[in-house]
């Protein structure tokens, strides 16, 4: 892969972060409300408030206070929150950890059944095993989250007790924090009861979590599977008296896997994003419910952490991507 086409991607990425947290800052700026009057309550004086508002850095221009910001995140200083008083930096990791553990267990349920499903559906076309997962791949991408999730809760929570139905794991077992990931913590901490205790935490927020992209890819599969199925070389494969595993998974399935990839890619970014749903359901303390809470009490710092964070992903996975696409196809060249 050139080093050319690296730098060029690192040089976007930057260009990215200086284009969200330009936009992300006026955008935060018009939403109603005042931060300072939020914090000090409705009967605060306005001595009070304009105190608040000077030691914020509000009474400035939208200029001098974009300038002040840009300089600090340089520094890698997201200033502190408005409501815990806490630095951002130290709430927005704790946070995203929890959020990747989740975003990466639900990707390897979403990954590995919908890859499965769209390669037995394809080989087995028009069976019943293909409308039937085909079926359910739709209900998958239609199905709210929210009513999942708490269909789950009811259903393997509630009224049958196997798994719990909130947190990461049962007070009383936490494990030393090493990576923040509690599965990994406890298996380095050596306690088996403890690992597998937060493992049955993981099982309902990350197979809500994968429902819709484990649809998606087994629908991107299936297709993808179907039209290299039908090229020359894998008849060719075939006649040559190949095993039909060996025909289908690397033959076919290499080449039809590039689709794939940046289905998984997106989804992957989206899921580190997007699980507010999720985690506001099943109280899992990641990075989509800080969000909301820092929106609704108009921590301007602590949402633009955070969004820079999710661009910051987005644009490493995208890379990462172009990256696999090389490794699966050699055919692609990326010139200097």
């Amino acid at each position: 892969m050139p080093l050319g086409y690296i730098s060029r991607r690192l040089l976007h990425l930057l260009l990215i972060m200086f284009g969200v947290s330009v936009l992300v800052f006026l955008m935060l700026r018009m939403i109603p409300g005042d931060p300072a009057q939020l914090l000090l309550g409705e009967y605060a004086s306005p001595e009070e408030l304009a105190r608040l508002r000077a030691q914020l850095g509000l009474d400035k221009s939208l200029l001098t206070q974009y300038g002040i910001y840009l300089k600090n995140i340089l520094q890698g200083d997201f200033g502190k929150s408005l409501r815990t008083g806490a630095p951002i930096v130290d709430e927005i990791g704790v946070r995203l950890v929890a959020t990747l553990e989740l975003s990466l267990a639900a990707m390897v349920i979403a990954t590995l059944l919908g890859i499965a499903a769209g390669v037995v559906s394809s080989v087995r076309q028009y069976s019943l095993f293909d409308y039937g997962s085909m079926f359910l791949a739709l209900i998958g991408v239609s199905m709210p989250i929210f009513w999942l999730g708490l269909m789950l809760i009811y259903l393997l929570s509630v009224k049958f007790p196997i798994l719990p139905m909130m947190g990461r794991i049962t007070m009383g077992l936490e494990a030393p924090s090493v990576t923040g990931l509690v599965i990994l913590d406890t298996l380095i901490a050596g306690r088996p009861a403890a690992f597998v205790d937060a493992l049955r935490h993981l099982i309902l927020p990350s197979f809500t979590l994968a429902t819709i992209p484990m649809a998606i890819i087994a629908r991107i599969t299936r297709s993808s599977m179907l039209e290299v199925l039908n090229r020359d070389y894998v008849r060719t494969a075939r006649a040559k008296g190949m095993h039909e595993a060996v025909v289908i998974l690397r033959h076919a399935l290499r080449n039809a896997f590039l689709p794939v990839v940046t289905v998984i890619g997106l989804n992957l970014g989206l899921l580190l994003g997007g699980a507010v749903l999720t985690e506001t359901i099943f109280s899992w303390p990641g990075l989509g419910r800080y969000v909301v809470d820092s929106l609704m009490g108009r921590d301007y710092a602590a949402v633009q952490g955070c969004i820079l964070i999710f661009a910051v992903l987005m644009t490493l996975i995208n890379l990462a991507v172009d990256l696999i696409y090389a490794l699966l196809d050699p055919r692609i060249r990326v010139h200097e």
